[in-house]
């Protein structure tokens, strides 16, 4: 947890001294569309930051779906065995051993 405040402590400092640092009013407009925004120039680049990194994160979050699924499947599948191990081992425990003989068996020689 400390590690993380190492690297978010920093960061956002950065992310401070940028928006003061950059307050000029820049005019944003989208191009087939007429609606104009006139923005400080530190919003419009944390904006713009902002969206690529929920974007670039979505797309890291699908690429890793298939993987999260297999791990899923792997885990039920592990629990399904555990449990017929379980059962296995009590069932074997259960079992007669092979010094015993069971009632009614008739004596070899």
């Amino acid at each position: 947890m400390r590690a993380s405040w190492l690297v978010t402590i920093p960061l956002a400092a950065l992310l401070v001294l940028f928006a003061v640092s950059n307050t000029e009013v820049v005019r944003l407009k989208l191009w087939p569309f007429d609606h104009t925004a006139d923005l400080p120039l530190s919003v419009a680049v944390l904006g713009v930051s902002a969206v690529a990194f929920l974007f670039g994160a979505t797309v890291a979050w699908m690429a890793g779906l298939p993987a999260r699924m297999r791990a899923r499947r792997l885990e039920n599948t592990a629990n399904a065995l555990r449990a017929e191990v379980e059962e296995l081992k009590k069932a074997l425990a259960r079992a007669p051993t092979p010094a015993e003989k069971p009632a009614g068996a008739l004596a070899r020689r």
